[in-house]
């Protein structure tokens, strides 16, 4: 990131950008972000490499067979599927790029992995034109290209092969493509991925793994850039007790055969991600296909809230959340019990990176540090926090609640103001009196 940004203690910082603390009351174009951004590294037979690739729900559902290798409803993507229950756009990382593309004497794969395995190349005399040859390119059984050409190089490559423009083309019924390999994911992997995603924003970054040296990589990694760099987003990891508002530390176990026991993370994900700065995900129903364990106790259950452990359980043959909380177990004085709740977190996380895009690109370098410059800035501050008031997100917010003043040098401008977050419906207490 060019521009300075996070949490500041003093006055000091050297480099231009947005400094923003959040901190509990003493208990002691302004507009909202779109949410529905998730990111996540993964373990591919088929795709991109060595680089961050973007896909939409729509892109999934369409288009998901030469973008991932497989069709929407294969059981390999029944992980994504779950994801997009809730979000809306993944900036994807393939974690095992890099391995062997399959071929053949016609073609190589478009990318490395074993999906190219099932590849095959027919080869048939055209019955219409003299020396010509029909020449298509099936995945599996499923016909995915087809050229008529006269010679090899004449071929345009297609969404999945590269044709190999020398190749002397005779009659074959099927000629595999074989070779093709995924390559082993370590640390360099992960490594990798957390370099180039740190240019991008998105609401949830989730990491099925069950290697704690990993969780730990990417608890740190969220960690530096939510109190260093500003950049805030909440990361989703199985089992991690983290005790930090920026992890959500998913309780639950999956079962099916051929999936990490850490499944769950594609759902909550995609779920925390898609929920609305207004909203919580407390009560939500899973709606998606893994095989969730929820064979708890009451008594499990109430530890698990203490322990910050986001958990799923049987509610009447539904499975559904019982507690929209993260992995935060230690309170202060600055940080108290309310950001325990995601719902809290959505909504300063949204102001965070509003504000923060707000000053970067409208006013950083460009409007003047006097008063109509400082009342100008108050004012688009105010609106963001009137759209969540609008919305239900914050309550008894008032222009007056913020204030923006000069800072200590002549460039630096200092705001501050204050919000009370409006959390959903949670535990009802009720009294009936009967005559």
């Amino acid at each position: 990131m060019a521009l300075g940004g996070g949490s500041f203690i003093t006055q000091n910082k050297e480099l231009p950008g947005a400094y923003i603390n959040f901190v509990s009351a003493a208990s002691a174009s302004a507009q909202l972000s779109d949410r529905g951004i998730v990111t996540m590294p993964l373990e591919l037979d088929w795709g991109e490499e060595g680089t961050i690739f973007e896909i939409t729900g729509e892109d999934f559902q369409k288009n998901s067979q030469k973008l991932l290798g497989y069709a929407y409803d294969s059981e390999k993507l029944k992980g994504l599927r779950d994801l997009f229950m809730g979000a809306k756009t993944m900036y994807a990382y393939r974690l095992n790029g890099g391995g062997e593309k399959a071929s053949n004497a016609y073609a190589s794969a478009k990318y490395s992995g074993v999906r190219g395995n099932d590849l095959k190349i027919v080869i048939q005399a055209n019955a219409d034109v003299e020396n010509a040859f029909d020449v298509a390119t099936y995945l599996g059984t499923v016909k995915v290209d087809s050229q008529t050409v006269t010679e090899a190089a004449a071929l345009s490559d297609n969404d999945y092969v590269v044709f190999k423009k020398d190749a002397s083309l005779e009659e074959t019924a099927a000629t595999p493509l074989t070779g093709g390999t995924n390559k082993a994911v370590d640390g360099t992997a992960h490594q990798a991925y957390l370099d180039l995603i740190e240019a991008y924003s998105y609401n949830t970054m989730g990491v099925v793994t069950e290697d704690d040296v990993t969780k730990k990589l990417y608890i740190a990694f969220n960690k530096r850039l939510r109190d260093e760099m500003g950049i805030k987003f909440q990361l989703v990891l199985h089992r991690a007790q983290a005790d930090y508002m920026g992890v959500i530390n998913v309780a639950n176990e999956t079962s099916d055969s051929g999936w990490s026991a850490a499944s769950l993370v594609y759902w909550v994900t995609g779920a925390e991600a898609g929920c609305a700065v207004n909203k919580s995900c407390q009560n939500k129903k899973y709606d998606g296909e893994f095989s969730v364990d929820t064979n708890f106790t009451q008594n499990r259950l109430k530890q698990a809230v203490k322990n910050g452990e986001f958990i799923l359980h049987n509610v009447n043959a539904d499975i559904r959340v019982l507690e929209d909380i993260n992995s935060m177990v230690t309170t202060t004085d600055d940080c108290g019990a309310v950001f325990k709740d995601n719902q809290t977190i959505r909504v300063i996380d949204q102001l965070g990176n509003d504000d923060a895009v707000l000053f970067n690109t409208k006013y950083l370098g460009v409007v003047p540090n006097n008063a109509s410059g400082r009342v100008s800035l108050w004012s688009d501050l105010v609106k963001i926090r009137q759209q969540l008031q609008d919305l239900g997100a914050i309550e008894n917010f008032s222009d007056s609640d913020v204030a923006v003043v000069q800072g200590d040098t002549k460039k630096s401008v200092i705001v501050t103001g204050s919000i009370t977050v409006v959390n959903a419906m949670g535990k009802l207490y009720m009294t009936v009196t009967v005559g």
